[in-house]
């Protein structure tokens, strides 16, 4: 493993990757502190603020062109504009049940399945993890 093809990215790149993994991180540890607690919403609202910088660096990010400048994980990046303040409102109004659900898809779905596919041949990530 080595950062070197990360670190030699053109910005936003490197932003966008670190800003992934430190909510990779958050994200883990959230899931297994006990919740309701200070600790939980300050810890929470990091998550979320760091979810929010990956979707918004992301419209920088044309390496894949599909439509235009853009491609499909775009369409990722608008449904977490609009998702993750979403489900911080849900806390905010005491549905938890609902704030659990979409905080959960959203670590599953939008980060680890979205980050999975930047370990395919080609991409920055894949050089990063396999050395390359």
């Amino acid at each position: 493993m080595s950062l070197g093809p990360l670190l030699a990215a053109p910005p936003p790149i490197p932003w966008h990757a670190f800003a992934a993994f430190a909510a990779l991180v958050t994200g883990a540890t959230q899931l297994a502190l006990p919740k309701g607690t200070t600790r939980h919403r300050v810890v929470g609202f990091v998550w979320a603020a760091l979810m929010l910088v990956i979707a918004i660096s992301s419209f920088w990010i044309q390496q894949i062109r599909l439509f235009g400048r853009f491609s499909p994980i775009h369409l990722l990046s608008i449904l977490l504009l609009v998702t993750v303040p979403l489900a911080v409102w849900h806390a905010h109004n005491h549905r938890v049940e609902k704030h659990r659900r979409v905080m959960i898809a959203l670590y599953v779905f939008a980060l680890i399945g979205a980050g999975v596919f930047t370990l395919l041949p080609g991409r920055i990530m894949h050089a990063v993890v396999f050395d390359q």
